[in-house]
């Protein structure tokens, strides 16, 4: 099971006892959650950086699910910042729902939905989002590690990559040999590969 103790499941309902009733049934599973009465509500304080999950009515009073998330999208962040969202809709509003995962929603519940499946889905969906920040965390690392590089060391790594010897990109560079030896140790060392196979490796991830 996923641990939620970090995450927090955020409920965006204009139906006070719905909220209520969610509130309480991921309380009672040791889920933190913070309710919202609108949309507009719950913008007017973004971001949330413990927002592990976002659930969404699909038609509220003022800003609808689907305007919020469109609203989320246009203040930017990105992934790292842009939870999982769930809609939940009624039987009118499935069409509109099935969009909602071809634009990039997570899932979507239609009402009634049970208790068990719709805390299953945040759990996953916090599981999805914790993946995707350490992945986004580890590329912005990865750069890092790359903007090290000088110029010089740039051009022997590319040759290094394209499968080139030492001397062979000695000879392409018209540098000694030591030199490029000098270079291919640089670039193991500040990139953080044990080797050639390694570094292409670290250097597809970044891609």
């Amino acid at each position: 099971m996923t641990d939620s103790s970090t995450l927090t499941v955020h409920i965006v309902d204009d139906e006070e006892a719905l909220r209520d009733s969610l509130g309480f049934l991921f309380a009672s599973r040791g889920i933190t959650t913070r309710l919202w009465e609108s949309g507009e509500a719950f913008l007017a304080d973004w971001p949330h950086p413990d927002c592990g999950c976002l659930i969404l009515d699909v038609r509220m009073d003022g800003m609808s699910g689907p305007q919020l998330v469109d609203e989320i999208a246009r203040q930017g962040g990105g992934p790292a910042v842009m939870p999982p969202v769930i809609f939940l809709t009624g039987h009118a509003d499935v069409p509109l729902a099935v969009q909602s995962l071809k634009d990039g929603a997570f899932d979507f519940l239609e009402k009634p939905f049970n208790d068990n499946q719709i805390v299953d889905l945040a759990l996953r969906a916090i599981e999805l989002h914790r993946d995707r920040a350490a992945e986004l965390s580890t590329r912005a690392d990865l750069a890092a590690r790359f903007a090290m590089l000088s110029d010089r060391e740039v051009e022997v790594m590319n040759l290094i990559l394209e499968g080139q010897l030492n001397k062979q990109i000695a000879d392409r560079l018209g540098i000694a040999m030591r030199t490029v030896e000098v270079h291919r140790a640089r670039v193991l060392q500040k990139t953080g590969a044990r080797n050639s196979v390694e570094l292409a490796q670290l250097r597809a991830r970044l891609n």
